[in-house]
């Protein structure tokens, strides 16, 4: 009979140290969640909650706007760069003279070209509208490469 009281009591306590850890982890949690708050009652942290919720919906519209506004600017500045070495004379010296390229989003920019010869060195600008030259036409090289542009996003 002694020992049935003792099993009974074992059990009891056992069954006391889980309830109290479950109940200090409960606690632990709450003092987390009401830890930025004045009044410690769950209307005033629900209420806290909701605050912040509302808040984030409108920084993140806010984020959204200037995102799209950025991109809507973005289209205009250069984000196409590209540089092509050749040789202009097919019969001498080597691949001194160069092209490059620089294009916004709709291929518009310009193209400096520079023609190395024996005496001299002479640079170009031409202006490019949606890949095409404008003003001036494009060279076969200044074309291809304004191509490559093109493949490049």
């Amino acid at each position: 009979m002694l020992s049935i009281l003792y099993l009974v009591s074992a059990i009891l306590f056992l069954w006391l140290l889980v309830l109290s850890f479950f109940l200090a982890n409960a606690m632990i949690h709450y003092r987390n969640l009401t830890k930025d708050i004045e009044k410690k009652d769950l209307k005033s942290l629900l209420e806290e909650i909701l605050k912040k919720m509302k808040q984030a919906e409108l920084d993140y519209k806010e984020n959204k706007k200037n995102l799209s506004q950025l991109q809507k600017k973005s289209i205009k500045h250069i984000q196409k760069v590209n540089f092509l070495r050749y040789n202009p004379f097919k019969d001498t010296g080597g691949d001194q003279s160069f092209i490059l390229s620089l294009l916004n989003e709709e291929n518009t920019g310009v193209v400096l070209s520079s023609f190395h010869g024996r005496d001299n060195t002479r640079v170009y600008a031409k202006k490019v509208k949606k890949g095409k030259g404008e003003g001036f036409s494009l060279s076969e090289e200044e074309e291809k490469l304004i191509k490559q542009s093109k493949a490049t996003k």
